[in-house]
């Protein structure tokens, strides 16, 4: 289908619903149907980050879609700077968004056409809503483990550069498809992620595109000081970070650019390596 401002038809708001279930009501069907809008309808925009989570929360509701995970935008001043936003995004990872390494990704309907390289964590027991902000110390004892990610975001919102951090937070801060690598070996817990190397690689076939290098400094200055921000920002708005989910912490380095047809990989040293294929389709 080809992308357009105008909203599909089924994601025209229905009364009784509240704001927030009408904006990701718009946001699915813009989903699913691959079009974009210019903005969420004025009668159920949110205004406020708020608002956007909000709307975002009923995202599992109208999709029929279980969470398994979180991602985190705009863990770099780069990154903040480019959607014009002051700090991180939360997004939910729902059910069917999560790959395994060497999965063929969609490319059809994706906008943005980007990989991101990402240190990823798995929990091994919940984090529940508390008064007191979490230490950095108790997130990493509730992690069972650490992965090489790479996430495939998008937009429903065109330009989502202009979108504002309150109609992001609605568009599930950008998510769209995540790729899960392989657990690292336990020395993970031993090192310094705050300076750890990471080089990323894009092909075409055989013939190799270019190269590009990260650290874990790149990811709010170290990935496990963004792991604790969404355990904490998830206790404020109420909602436990649950044994068995994900969380991508957000990229290491500038995106990968792609075109359908490539593959991209990342390689993480010791701790391992997540590779994908930007499909035709």
């Amino acid at each position: 289908m080809t992308p357009s401002s105008t909203s599909p038809a089924s994601s025209q708001p229905s009364s009784g619903q509240t704001s927030a279930q009408q904006a990701a009501q718009v946001i699915w069907a813009h989903w699913l149907s691959g079009q974009v809008l210019s903005a969420l309808p004025e009668a159920c925009r949110p205004t406020t980050a708020s608002q956007g989570y909000a709307a975002q929360a009923q995202l599992p509701v109208v999709s029929g879609r279980q969470v398994v995970g979180w991602k985190i935008a705009a863990t770099s001043a780069n990154g903040q700077a480019h959607i014009n936003v002051s700090g991180p995004l939360a997004g939910r990872l729902l059910l069917g968004q999560v790959l395994e390494s060497g999965a063929a990704v969609p490319s059809a309907g994706n906008r943005m056409r980007v990989a991101e390289p990402e240190f990823a964590f798995v929990m091994a027991q919940d984090l529940p809503p508390q008064a007191a902000p979490y230490t950095q110390q108790q997130v990493m004892a509730s992690v069972a483990s650490l992965h090489p990610a790479l996430e495939v975001p998008d937009s429903r919102l065109e330009p989502f550069t202009a979108a504002g951090e309150a109609q992001l937070l609605a568009d599930n801060a950008c998510a769209r498809h995540f790729v899960l690598g392989p657990a690292a070996p336990d020395v993970w817990r031993e090192l310094d992620l705050s300076t750890y190397p990471v080089q990323a690689q894009v092909q075409h076939g055989q013939l190799l595109k270019y190269t590009r290098d990260g650290t874990g400094g790149n990811v709010l200055g170290d990935p496990r000081i963004a792991l604790t921000w969404i355990a904490n920002q998830l206790s404020s708005l109420g909602i436990t970070l649950e044994k068995g989910h994900v969380v991508t912490t957000g990229t290491c380095m500038v995106p990968l650019e792609l075109q359908p047809g490539d593959s991209a990989s990342a390689d993480y040293g010791p701790l391992g390596r997540v590779e994908m294929i930007f499909s035709e389709t």
